[in-house]
């Protein structure tokens, strides 16, 4: 209903708004346009502003407080560069279909189009990389704008929405009217899957031989790790978790297989170009996955693909039932048909169809695809991992920057929950992993949280270390050391000759020295011995309140294993044992 009392600030209406979304945290950093909007936030007490040191850091911070609890996560941020700078962000949310809603602030109305100070097209910048964008033209508009934005961000395909708003419209005057619901045209999702589709699904999935069970984000952002779960043990299927979907399913039960894809293990890979019937769910056949298209398809298979988005169906993969509906709302349709209709046909398949598969993948699994070298000499990076999930239980939120080390997080932490794995998937950008962690410790205060990083990524987003001094974040920070840009090293030694063009890192800092500098508490490790007596401290807790910045001093020569080459199948790949 309206609200007929006086009218109020384009400001005030966008910060009631906020209230009106239930919002926790805004994560921001002021200036000239947003400046009404600034002092709004500072008369209200309903939601915390995080001032961090970057924009990209505000963007980052909010997305990962969206991974961490399913909400819409909220930027803030100026004109010109304020706006550009979240622009990578904004990019890194939109690849991974994170739900969020950045506010740009923008130049006066009758200036747009004028070069006026600190003015940038931000629709048309962010245009490629959102789910939807909106300028406000009139103050009438703003609420309901704000009410769409929160809407679109949130349903469907998650994705990240823009609102720019000029200054003068958070100075204009008008009644605040916020809709209760909103509905619009040209945009409706599907929620339910098709019954006869599902139906049909379902018979292909009882009679396979070789079935396969490839799982993707959608698992974790449409919270249906609970009836994947469910219907993976139901049918005794193996699964395989993409990067993004890890913790989507147990990583510790006898039934997963280990993430697949470039880095992924030999057994998920093998099963995934073996299996007579593959069930793809919320994800999205992306290269990382299955590597050259042409030998993924030189094995004959039946494909089901179950999305909420219809564009990521046969868009990369032709797949033979497409499914088309929100993963929790089909997965548990499935669930109640085997406990009803097709309980019959379960029944009567119980017992040896899937022997034979699962004695072709523990083979497969006997090749120990993830061991390494171990040494009393230097630390393995992946030692570091392992002890991490020892010493944390597997029950901490993990964040990542890209690289080496996220993969060795991907591969050595057995994450057992969703949302506890939170790094950037179809971007790879490099600086997320400490406003990543801000943002995951902000939405679970009492949760031990530790960023996996390398010395060459936290150097783009460390000036972090300063938001997480002013707002009291206990993060511990687990930096895999090796003095080089590791993955680039990586590919430069398989397949440029071992040319080290630009990857090896001069002038590095003294992190214990930065860390404390900032006021944090800081170790160097250059010994194995010292690797899980450092971590012990760090999460015990004499420190349990206080940032802890750990440098491990690691292997510079260790590489991650196995490795799908570029342009090469899925069943191609190099193991540790080949060279």
């Amino acid at each position: 209903m309206e609200d007929r009392t006086p009218p109020i600030t384009g400001a005030e209406i966008l910060i009631r708004c906020l209230h009106e979304e239930n919002v926790k945290f805004v994560f921001g950093y002021p200036g000239g346009a947003v400046l009404n909007i600034y002092d709004e936030i500072f008369k209200q007490d309903k939601f915390k502003h995080v001032l961090v040191r970057h924009e990209q850091a505000a963007v980052h911070a909010a997305d990962a407080f969206s991974r961490a609890t399913g909400a819409v996560g909220v930027a803030l941020v100026t004109s010109g560069p304020g706006a550009t700078n979240a622009v990578t962000g904004i990019a890194t949310a939109y690849m991974d279909s994170i739900p969020m809603v950045i506010i740009s602030g923008q130049v006066p109305s009758p200036v747009i189009g004028m070069d006026a100070f600190q003015e940038v097209d931000m629709v048309g910048i962010t245009r490629p990389c959102v789910k939807h964008n909106f300028l406000v033209k009139d103050i009438k508009e703003l609420a309901a704008t704000m009410k769409k934005a929160f809407y679109i961000a949130a349903t469907g395909r998650p994705g990240p929405v823009v609102v720019d708003v000029p200054k003068d419209i958070t100075a204009q005057l008008a009644h605040f009217d916020y809709p209760k619901s909103v509905e619009l045209r040209s945009y409706s999702p599907v929620v339910k899957g098709h019954s006869g589709q599902i139906k049909k699904a379902l018979k292909l999935m009882l009679e396979a031989k070789r079935p396969m069970m490839y799982t993707g984000g959608g698992i974790v952002l449409g919270d249906a790790a609970e009836a994947l779960t469910k219907l993976a043990r139901t049918l005794g299927f193996p699964v395989t978790n993409t990067l993004m979907g890890l913790g989507g399913y147990p990583a510790t039960d006898k039934q997963f297989v280990g993430m697949l894809g470039m880095h992924g293990t030999y057994e998920a890979n093998m099963s995934m170009q073996d299996c007579d019937v593959l069930v793809a769910v919320g994800a999205r056949f992306d290269d990382r996955v299955i590597g050259n298209p042409g030998h993924f398809f030189s094995k004959d298979r039946t494909i089901i693909h179950i999305d909420v988005d219809p564009s990521s169906i046969s868009k990369r993969v032709k797949v033979d039932v497409p499914i088309v509906g929100h993963v929790q709302s089909v997965l548990t349709e499935m669930n109640e048909l085997l406990d009803g209709e097709f309980k019959p046909a379960l029944q009567a398949r119980q017992g040896a169809p899937l022997h034979a598969w699962w004695k072709q993948i523990d083979d497969w699994r006997g090749r120990k695809c993830l061991n390494y070298a171990k040494s009393d000499m230097v630390i393995k990076p992946q030692s570091v991992v392992e002890k991490l999930w020892e010493v944390t239980k597997g029950d901490a939120f993990i964040t990542s920057d890209v690289g080496q080390h996220q993969m060795w997080a991907a591969q050595y932490y057995k994450f057992d929950k969703p949302r506890r794995w939170i790094n950037s998937g179809g971007l790879g950008t490099m600086g997320v992993g400490l406003p990543y962690a801000m943002g995951a410790q902000l939405a679970h205060p009492d949760a031990q949280v530790a960023c996996i990083t390398g010395e060459a990524s936290i150097q783009m987003c460390i000036q972090e270390l300063s938001t997480c001094k002013q707002f009291h974040l206990p993060v511990k920070v687990v930096n895999l050391n090796n003095r080089y840009m590791g993955m680039v090293r990586q590919w430069q030694e398989f397949f440029y000759g071992n040319r080290y063009s630009e990857s090896y890192m001069d002038a590095l800092p003294d992190f214990v020295k930065l860390a404390e500098a900032y006021g944090h508490v800081g170790f160097k490790i250059e010994k194995p011995s010292d690797v899980e007596a450092v971590l012990k401290e760090a999460f015990s807790p004499a420190l349990k309140e206080r940032m802890v910045f750990m440098d491990f001093l690691t292997d510079q020569s260790e590489n991650v294993f196995p490795m799908v080459p570029n342009g090469k199948g899925l069943s191609e790949m190099i193991l540790a044992e080949d060279l």
